[in-house]
């Protein structure tokens, strides 16, 4: 006849085989990396509005595909366009990419969600970053905001980044969300919209 003992041992033991699946189905949550400008926030739109109203222009997004926006104003404007990151409330007035934070929520929801920028190129945009997506991105939680420098230091299953530079050198699955400056890039797999974003992750 079995102890006493053998049967908690044996119930014990049964408890943790059946119980590793569990584990296992936890460990398998993504760890997804999500870039601000030109991704969640419309940076490029911005360039161009602050060029416009300034210069009295109409340019659009649709007119500067394949080039970044300060390569499509005459040569004498090009610099204020390119110092248009190093004003103070640039980074502050970005407008939400249409569908970034249903599907951010979501994802947040089943994986494991980082915002990672490249702030510290603009160090005054690191307040302003952090102001931002308490106002339009709450659900994730300063924990998980990583304002740096060089991305290449991130390790995880997902990249979605508008830029070569940073996908090139990410380990896992690398994802170009679609930017004016890079509709001619053809090495990464693309996604044009959030809606995109959800039917790849969810």
């Amino acid at each position: 006849m079995t102890s006493s003992w053998n049967n908690g041992y044996l119930s014990g033991r049964f408890s943790f085989l059946f119980t590793f699946p569990v584990l296992h189905q936890k460990r398998a949550l993504m760890i997804i990396f999500v870039d601000m400008d030109e991704v969640i926030a419309d940076a490029y739109q911005a360039h161009i509005d602050i060029y416009n109203q300034e210069f009295d222009a109409q340019f659009t997004a649709e007119e500067c595909m394949g080039r970044e926006f300060w390569q499509c104003v005459p040569q004498e404007h090009q610099q204020s366009v390119r110092d248009h990151t190093h004003r103070d409330g640039f980074f502050k007035n970005l407008k939400v990419i249409d569908g970034s934070q249903d599907v951010l929520e979501a994802l947040s929801k089943k994986h494991e969600v980082y915002i990672a920028s490249a702030a510290m190129e603009f160090p005054q945009s690191l307040r302003e970053k952090s102001d931002w997506l308490d106002q339009f991105f709450p659900f994730i939680p300063w924990q998980n905001r990583i304002l740096c420098g060089n991305k290449h230091v991130l390790k995880g299953d997902v990249l979605i980044d508008d830029r070569s530079k940073n996908l090139g050198f990410f380990d896992g699955r690398s994802i170009m969300f679609t930017s004016p400056h890079n509709t001619e890039v053809k090495t990464f797999e693309r996604a044009d919209t959030w809606r995109d974003i959800a039917d790849k992750l969810l």
